[in-house]
């Protein structure tokens, strides 16, 4: 999801035309960085990770791969993704290292101290779509971060029901590894709906702006169709929030987390299909 993010992110920027072995170096780069990252997640929580039902039959946390082999692996795919990276720009080099940096070393051991966690980690999830358009820019161009940005907040904003459902379905788990990642400290209550119901909702008037905001000086990044199919997933964010507060129950925690696995593929493969 975070390469594929990264991805149409690129393709969306105003000069870009498709080619496969740019679109396929790139996927390479993301994953690079990405394996860096969770490697290091995984070294770091692999006494937690073995707790987990979910997570115990992981490479480190079941002893099938040391901690210092998972350095290693980590140092090599992050250098080779973020060199690959400094290919397409320098921006997309820098919001690279930035991404692996906070995800690993600031988001992981943070979600033992404090429900923050998911707000510090939602940066290095949505930074992949800054990444991909900065790495459209040309040297000495007069290169926009606009529809960077907007595209960064589409993913920023939908992090939060996406990971407090999977908090919600799996908090047993996450509670018996000490993770704080619900935003009450009671675990699934209706103050952790309503957050979810409001997030959901600020997702409404961000999923106009790649239609509404001009990212080259006259043009928006998208058509009025990608605008309505992006209202209408944003919309049923918010009814399948609604639902989990009425409810309070695990299966309609499930049904925001599904629903959020298919939005985001929805929203930005229509906004392809409809760039301007």
């Amino acid at each position: 999801m975070v390469v594929f993010s990264t991805v149409i992110s690129y393709l969306l920027a105003p000069n870009i035309r498709f080619d496969l072995i740019q679109v396929l170096l790139l996927f390479v780069g993301g994953l690079l960085v990405t394996g860096s990252a969770n490697t290091i997640n995984q070294i770091l929580e692999k006494d937690t990770d073995a707790m987990m039902a979910r997570t115990a039959k992981r490479p480190i946390a079941s002893g099938r791969m040391t901690s210092k082999e998972a350095w290693i692996f980590a140092a090599i795919a992050g250098a080779l993704g973020i060199l690959i990276m400094y290919s397409f720009s320098a921006e997309a080099a820098w919001l690279s290292l930035l991404s692996l940096v906070l995800y690993g070393f600031i988001y992981t051991p943070l979600k033992k101290i404090n429900s923050i966690a998911v707000l510090v980690g939602a940066i290095p999830g949505a930074l992949p779509c800054l990444i991909g358009w900065v790495a459209s820019f040309n040297e000495g161009a007069a290169n926009s971060w606009t529809g960077g940005w907007i595209l960064f907040a589409i993913q920023f904003l939908w992090q939060f029901p996406h990971f407090w459902a999977i908090a919600w379905v799996a908090h047993k788990d996450y509670s018996t590894a000490g993770f704080k990642l619900l935003p009450s400290e009671k675990g699934p209550t209706k103050f952790t709906a309503i957050q979810t119901i409001m997030y959901s909702a600020l997702m409404i008037p961000i999923g106009l702006l790649p239609h509404l905001i001009p990212i080259n000086g006259t043009e928006p990044m998208s058509g009025i169709v990608s605008m309505w199919i992006l209202l209408g997933c944003n919309l049923f964010m918010v009814y399948t929030s609604i639902m989990l507060f009425i409810r309070m129950d695990v299966a309609s925690a499930r049904k925001v987390m599904f629903s959020s696995y298919f939005y985001l593929m929805i929203v930005f493969l229509s906004l392809y299909a409809n760039k301007i």
